[in-house]
């Protein structure tokens, strides 16, 4: 599939001939051997250190979903990085967050954005957001055997879905198993305390910026519970990437926003370390 550059640059018949709307049928044609799933490891002995990004979350709130993750990378009991990027736009009206092996979880977040871009362009249309989930389901099959190698991909994939007026999230496993959740999802080392927190805050009633608080927040607890997981970084200004989708579009907050969000939850936890508390009854 390599370009002639001999030529007067002609694309190669590869680009040139009809075929499926779907970019990974595409490599699976003609270049097998780039799609992640058709690598092997060497043997090795032993666990495979490599850098594993954490916790993420997601709260709907009436017009739209907020996606947000901490900035922490590990690699044993090692921080690997301190301000990694977890949060990616799929594409205008959706976005993945990614916890796992981070190398392999930030390709295929490339692919699967290539793999939308590519359906639109084919097909002239955006896919829905129930297919959008259904194919990043299928990139995760597809890693199957480095997930059994303990190199595994377990994304959030979370969006705006322009047919229903809302938003919506949707979790996997590592067999690309895909369940759609209600209200609020969670996943990473810290997505067990993360998810504790935002069962105890959630309504169906938040506004955007209640629920934009309330990422914050749950990510806090994650990182009070869990050594893996990076709280706000005051000091060196890193906070959570959170990430709002509405009938608008994808939108990131900027570190302005984050900053004056993450300062607020700090100063109220100074009063009440353990965070908000929720009514008895």
């Amino acid at each position: 599939m390599e370009a002639n550059t001999r030529d007067t640059g002609r694309l190669p018949a590869a680009f040139l001939t009809p075929g499926s709307s779907s970019f990974m049928d595409f490599l699976g044609d003609h270049s097998p051997d780039l799609l992640p799933g058709k690598r092997s490891l060497p043997p090795l002995q032993g666990a495979v250190e490599a850098p594993h990004g954490t916790t993420i979350v997601a709260v709907t709130f009436p017009g739209g979903v907020v996606l947000a993750g901490d900035r922490r990378a590990t690699m044993g009991n090692m921080i690997a990085q301190r301000d990694i990027e977890k949060v990616f736009p799929a594409d205008e009206y959706s976005a993945v967050g990614i916890a796992g092996t981070a190398g392999l979880a930030v390709e295929m977040v490339k692919l699967f954005q290539l793999e939308l871009e590519h359906f639109e362009k084919v097909e002239g249309a955006q896919l829905s957001l129930e297919g959008k989930a259904n194919r990043l389901s299928t990139m995760i099959r597809s890693n199957l055997a480095m997930a059994m190698q303990g190199l595994a991909v377990v994304p959030v994939f979370a969006g705006y879905d322009v047919d229903r007026g809302k938003g919506r999230i949707f979790s996997y496993d590592v067999t690309g198993g895909r369940s759609e959740e209600t209200g609020y999802a969670s996943t990473g080392s810290g997505s067990v305390f993360a998810r504790g927190a935002m069962k105890k805050l959630y309504r169906d009633d938040l506004t955007q910026e209640q629920a934009t608080t309330l990422v914050v927040q749950a990510l806090y607890d994650a990182a009070d519970e869990d050594s893996a997981t990076g709280g706000p970084d005051v000091a060196r200004k890193i906070y959570p990437i959170v990430t709002v989708i509405t009938e608008d579009g994808f939108r990131r907050l900027s570190d302005d926003e984050m900053a004056a969000i993450a300062r607020a939850v700090l100063e109220h936890r100074l009063e009440q370390p353990d965070g908000p508390r929720a009514a008895l009854l």
